[in-house]
């Protein structure tokens, strides 16, 4: 049976899976490289983290150096109005779904609101079927737990970390495929080096490399000789870092173009830049309304440069609105591959803005959702909604959203908040229900359930907290002062199983004394919290004062083995005593099948 015939449901019938362990399965390949790879192009999809549409020279930003970038977008193609979602997990999951983000589940960007549904079908496994080589370098942000892992969604090869940000950029500690390793050197140089690495290893078969960078977001860290080039020229600390990361990255741009020449791949190969938001500072942003987190233009639009010498005209400017939403039916068109998907799309095939002249292209609407605002965009209109209250604007006469213009045009308004609303209902009818951490899985055999991704019980607060106030990424469980508060994590055990559980903490000598108890199933195993474990956070050298939390070193503490029964459960960490001021903090529980 072929397994492009097949959609994922049918194809674990065909070979009889268990609907649990369904849930683990990775979509295998369809066919080898040999039968299905040749003559098709390779993709190098870059896209930064946090760097706005401001942050390009040749977008009229004299401040910032973008050399390798300018020359990228006079190369090929530059589209003129993109758009992409105000945060980071959202446009990761409309990118490499072509659907809404709220239809694949993700609705935040921390506490486990940013997994995307493993039944969702991604551009890595669209090109993997096709015979492809996928490679993921960077943020993934959609899911930190096999099946929703990047190498449960498509990718044969990760180098990077899962959550929303990491904490420090020197020498960071990265993931290899689920494993843990210190990589060497500023972070952006290292995944440059690895995404190299798979460019050639992959040099003689189609292969489809992914470097979504974390820079320039937060913490403000670079190397010395790029921040001191931009406060030399009188920015503020947080504009200097912002420029001066984003010109590691045009640096390691121009790395990753050199590879392709070196090795003759320029020719056969799509690249495609973008980035994920608006700037996540006050900075020059082409005088658009918004930054990071708005849904007004300078929030969501974006710029978009895609080059393939010999099939896209060097300087062609895309005026039509598009978004990226359209880079799954678009490269898998470009790259033969056939979109066998379950879900629909909401994307649309650029291919004839890119090769043609796109002249019988009809007007759209696109819509963006974050919090308690949203808009509707069309050629013409944005119809802007933050609460109960609706604006409009005119946008090619008021490009800088300026002037409301809701009462001159109400029918307007009435149509576009009309077909948001009706499109916001249907984008969110699965709802949002917490997606369970996969237990047992073959494929990853030991699971880390973060402190950030615990619900608080009764609720955070009361008695227990996260570190920071939301629970971002890498925040950990604290101020843990009553027996009635807890920490729960839901989990769904794939095979039932012996398993080592393991709590990650810090506890100072005066609080020492603790009896832990972890539930789950039915199941009970306890221990005490016996050895002091309090150190400083590790250095970091922040350009700026961070407002993420620090790295710490935490301890092992080794409850023994549980014996997990198979089903979804919740996984309960409750103190029965407290004879100190707090519990302990709780960075993780480690959950490792030892059968």
């Amino acid at each position: 049976m072929n397994r492009s015939d097949l959609t994922r449901r049918g194809f674990l019938s065909a070979v009889g899976l268990s609907a649990a362990g369904a849930g683990c399965l990775s979509i295998p390949h369809a066919l080898s490289a040999s039968e299905s790879s040749a003559g098709k192009p390779n993709v190098l999809l870059i896209m930064t983290d946090d760097q706005g549409w401001g942050d390009i020279h040749s977008h009229g930003n004299d401040l910032i150096d973008t050399p390798v970038l300018d020359r990228l977008a006079a190369s090929g193609a530059r589209f003129d109005r993109f758009y992409v979602s105000p945060v980071c997990a959202p446009t990761r999951a409309s990118l490499l779904t072509g659907r809404y983000h709220l239809r694949t589940a993700v609705h935040g960007v921390t506490r486990g609101y940013e997994t995307m549904r493993s039944e969702e079908t991604t551009l890595a496994e669209i090109l993997r079927a096709a015979g492809y080589r996928t490679g993921c370098f960077g943020k993934w942000h959609n899911g930190a737990h096999y099946p929703q892992h990047p190498n449960g969604q498509g990718f044969d090869e990760f180098i990077g970390f899962c959550a929303g940000h990491w904490n420090n950029y020197f020498d960071a500690t990265l993931e290899r495929n689920g494993k843990p390793f210190k990589a060497q050197g500023y972070i952006t140089d290292a995944l440059t080096d690895y995404a190299i690495e798979f460019i050639r290893s992959n040099r003689d078969r189609p292969f489809f490399c992914y470097v979504p960078y974390n820079a320039p977001h937060s913490p403000w860290q670079v190397p010395d000789r790029y921040f001191d080039k931009y406060k030399a020229r009188g920015l503020d600390d947080t504009t200097a870092c912002a420029y001066a990361m984003c010109e590691n990255v045009d640096d390691n741009l121009g790395r990753l173009l050199q590879t392709l020449d070196q090795l003759k791949l320029a020719g056969d190969t799509i690249v495609l830049f973008l980035t994920d938001n608006g700037p996540n500072s006050d900075r020059y942003n082409g005088d658009m309304k918004g930054r990071k987190g708005s849904a007004h233009e300078g929030g969501i639009r974006v710029p978009l440069f895609v080059r393939w010498p010999g099939r896209i005209e060097p300087g062609r400017v895309i005026q039509p609105i598009a978004s990226h939403l359209d880079l799954l039916p678009t490269l898998a068109h470009l790259c033969g591959a056939p979109l066998h998907v379950e879900k629909p799309l909401d994307g649309k095939n650029l291919a004839s803005l890119l090769e043609g002249d796109g002249r019988d292209w009809p007007d759209r609407m696109i819509f963006t959702h974050w919090g308690n605002r949203g808009s509707a965009r069309t050629q013409r209109w944005r119809a802007h909604v933050q609460g109960q209250k609706w604006e409009l604007y005119d946008m090619i006469a008021d490009p800088g959203q300026k002037n409301e213009v809701g009462q001159e045009h109400p029918a307007v308004l009435k149509k576009l908040r009309a077909a948001y609303e009706r499109w916001y209902k249907d984008a969110t009818k699965d709802g949002f229900d917490p997606i369970p951490t996969s237990v047992g899985c073959p494929e990853s055999p030991e699971v880390v359930l973060p402190g950030h991704e615990a619900f608080l019980m009764p609720e955070a607060g009361d008695g227990i907290s996260y570190v920071g106030k939301s629970g971002w990424a890498n925040d950990w469980v604290t101020n843990w002062t009553s027996v009635e508060a807890y920490p729960s994590w839901e989990i769904d055990v794939v095979r039932e199983g012996n398993y080592e559980i393991t709590l990650m903490y810090t506890c100072a000598e005066e609080n020492l004394g603790a009896k832990i108890q972890v539930e789950a199933g039915g199941k009970k195993i306890g221990g005490i919290v016996d050895r002091a474990h309090d150190p400083e956070p590790l250095p970091s050298p922040d350009r700026v004062p961070r407002k993420e939390v620090f790295e710490k070193v935490w301890a092992p503490l080794n409850l023994g083995i549980m014996r997990l029964p198979q089903g979804r459960t919740q996984l309960c960490v409750k103190a029965l005593t407290i004879p100190g001021e707090t519990v302990m903090d709780l960075k993780a529980v480690h959950i490792k099948r030892v059968d």
